[in-house]
């Protein structure tokens, strides 16, 4: 793979998104309220990459499949982590656990889905749909990263990124089954 492809600066803003995983969980080993907001710009960060990563290797005509590769997986890092460091701290709890499990269950299933129809040469686009759940779920993410801290400034923080979580949940639900139905009859080929 050529040296200009593998360090440019899609790629750049992917394999960040992907440092910033171990840096937000990092913020949770400290007490305090400023951990929380360094936690939530270091997410804020790197989910603009997750637009600018794709957009400028399109512009710019240095789209690869390391790219293709790194881009969903580090999506995904980044929201499944936080949601499981949201759940360690006690941010998501109770019935909201549902909502992060059908997030990761759905992830997990979406993934294992493309992985099988890719081997049989087949794509699933991402819906539009499926581009508001991922904004939804960022939202709803980043209020929650706030958490408590983000409560003392704005009260209510939590329960709206709680809220945006089933929202993202429901949404998740429904493409989880778009990207199912669209790929069934290539299953049931078999």
């Amino acid at each position: 793979m050529k040296r200009n492809i593998v360090l440019s600066l899609p790629n750049l803003l992917t394999y960040g998104r992907i440092l910033a995983v171990p840096a937000v969980t990092a913020c949770f080993y400290f007490e305090g309220n400023t951990p929380r907001w360094i936690a939530l710009g270091i997410f804020i960060l790197a989910a603009v990459t997750d637009f600018f990563d794709g957009y400028l290797a399109r512009a710019w005509q240095q789209q690869s499949a390391l790219g293709r590769m790194l881009d969903p997986i580090a999506d995904k890092l980044l929201v499944s982590v936080c949601l499981l460091v949201l759940a360690g701290d006690g941010t998501i709890g109770g019935w909201s656990m549902i909502a992060a499990i059908i997030i990761l269950c759905r992830e997990i299933l979406v993934s294992g889905l493309r992985e099988f129809l890719a081997e049989l040469q087949v794509s699933v686009p991402v819906t539009k749909l499926a581009k508001w759940k991922t904004t939804v779920q960022l939202v709803a993410v980043a209020f929650l990263l706030a958490g408590p801290a983000g409560d003392t400034v704005l009260p209510g923080t939590t329960l709206t990124g709680l809220i945006a979580l089933w929202l993202a949940a429901t949404l998740t639900l429904y493409t989880g089954y778009d990207y199912f139905r669209a790929g069934i009859g290539h299953l049931i080929k078999e």
